[in-house]
């Protein structure tokens, strides 16, 4: 089936999003949309090619997930998923209607990395369900059909799958603007070494989480609460300061965050921020350099040791 080169880009977009959503992944998630898109391309004439994208890409993604089960299971420290990252442009002229930003909110928290991270504690199946039904709004009908089950077994694969993740899922201010002046202050704060201007914007219970993947220095397990994270946030911020790093605002998932280069412009880590109620809530830190290896040159600042020699 030959599709035009506009309908191609569409349909690739959105196996990558299912993918994406799916494995927390982007390497994976090309490879997805790769083979969707292949599998549209050798298939006779779809009713509706983004159904079929959708389906094609959700089966792959939990063939995916299930080969996966052993080295998920046996990664090293915290997972966080392979960030999504845009670099902060400069202050555009607003549209003349500018998207609701509560919708903005909602489109943004199913790829924020804390959910995501929380979704892995899901089976495959619970995992494109909830998916399914609330990244891209599909009925119970349509979603049965993508996983060859019956409408009370996708609703209750949903049902369990929020009870597992509603207790420690993020919350988020649907305050863009807010948000964003708070990240900035956070960011103005890391550059200067200002440790109690950064401890100051942090929520009483916010959680630090690192993601080195046994490659790279990180937190052995998250720290939690405004003592363990500011002192984990100062140690970070003079060793910054020594090494030179520099900071540069960004948007991570779809929530304020910070890539942080070493001296040689080389990208040591991703930072990505969780603002609620006025406060920084979670600090997700990936320095896993599989990770990186999409945005560009990566810093050895953060090696172990034996990667640094490849071993």
């Amino acid at each position: 089936m030959l599709l035009p080169m506009e309908t191609n880009e569409r349909l690739r977009r959105l196996a990558f999003e299912v993918g994406y959503r799916m494995l927390g992944s982007a390497a994976e998630a090309d490879d997805v949309a790769q083979e969707t898109l292949l599998r549209l391309h050798s298939a006779a004439a779809a009713d509706n090619d983004e159904a079929f994208a959708t389906t094609v890409a959700t089966r792959l993604s939990i063939d995916v997930l299930r080969s996966a089960r052993v080295r998920r299971e046996q990664y090293v420290g915290e997972w966080l998923p392979e960030p999504l990252v845009e670099l902060a442009a400069a202050p555009a002229v607003a549209a003349a209607s500018p998207p609701d930003p509560a919708a903005r909110v909602e489109a943004d928290e199913t790829i924020s990395l804390a959910f995501l991270a929380l979704l892995e504690r899901l089976s495959p199946e619970e995992r494109a369900v909830l998916v399914l039904r609330e990244a891209f709004g599909y009925g119970y009908d349509e979603i049965g059909a993508v996983l060859d089950k019956g409408e009370p077994a996708c609703r209750q694969l949903l049902s369990r799958a929020r009870r597992r993740v509603d207790a420690e899922r993020p919350r988020f201010d649907a305050d863009a603007e807010r948000r964003d002046a708070l990240a900035a202050r956070f960011l103005d704060a890391a550059r200067g070494g200002d440790l109690d201007g950064l401890v100051a914007l942090l929520a009483d219970d916010v959680v630090l989480v690192g993601d080195g993947g046994g490659k790279a220095r990180a937190l052995p397990r998250p720290f939690v609460g405004v003592a363990a994270v500011g002192k984990a946030l100062a140690a970070f911020v003079r060793i910054g300061v020594e090494q030179r790093v520099t900071f540069t605002a960004a948007t991570v998932n779809g929530q304020p965050g910070l890539l942080i280069h070493d001296a040689d412009g080389a990208l040591a880590a991703v930072m990505g921020l969780d603002v609620a109620d006025g406060r920084i809530a979670r600090v997700n830190s990936v320095v896993n350099p599989d990770k990186l290896a999409r945005l560009g040159t990566r810093s050895t600042l953060a090696l172990r040791p034996s990667a640094r020699r490849g071993g």
